[in-house]
């Protein structure tokens, strides 16, 4: 699924979901980490990496086995240092506004990864 940069399009991010649930079953406790990563995910792709900037787009991407599924999201932005993420639980950062959002998908998640330069980003969540 490829997106525009617009944030009412996370409605269809939440479609896709739902639709993928439904049609393989997914267990509630797994789709709400789902639902909620995911969404975080394209949301920060729209407004960190590609900086609402209408023209470019959202790349949405799913595989699913009979034990895991896999999100793949890739915006158009340069990416971003992801070796270096501040705690945004630790007393310095607990007031900030940004920064929550990665740590959240990686708490949803059963596994994280980013890819080089940082525009792109894998969620994998355990069917089982």
């Amino acid at each position: 699924m490829t997106l525009k940069s617009e944030i009412q399009n996370i409605s269809l991010v939440e479609k896709l979901i739902d639709d993928i649930s439904a049609e393989y079953d997914i267990h509630s406790d797994v789709y709400g980490k789902l639902l909620l990563a995911v969404v975080e995910g394209v949301n920060n792709a729209i407004v960190h990496g590609n900086k609402m900037v209408k023209d470019k787009n959202v790349l949405i991407e799913y595989d699913i086995s009979d034990n895991e599924i896999e999100f793949c999201i890739t915006d158009s932005g340069e990416g971003f240092d992801f070796t270096n993420l501040p705690d945004p639980t630790t007393p310095e950062n607990i007031e900030r506004t940004h920064g929550r959002g990665i740590f959240l998908m990686n708490h949803l998640a059963d596994r994280m990864e980013f890819e080089h330069p940082g525009n792109k980003v894998k969620l994998y969540f355990n069917l089982s």
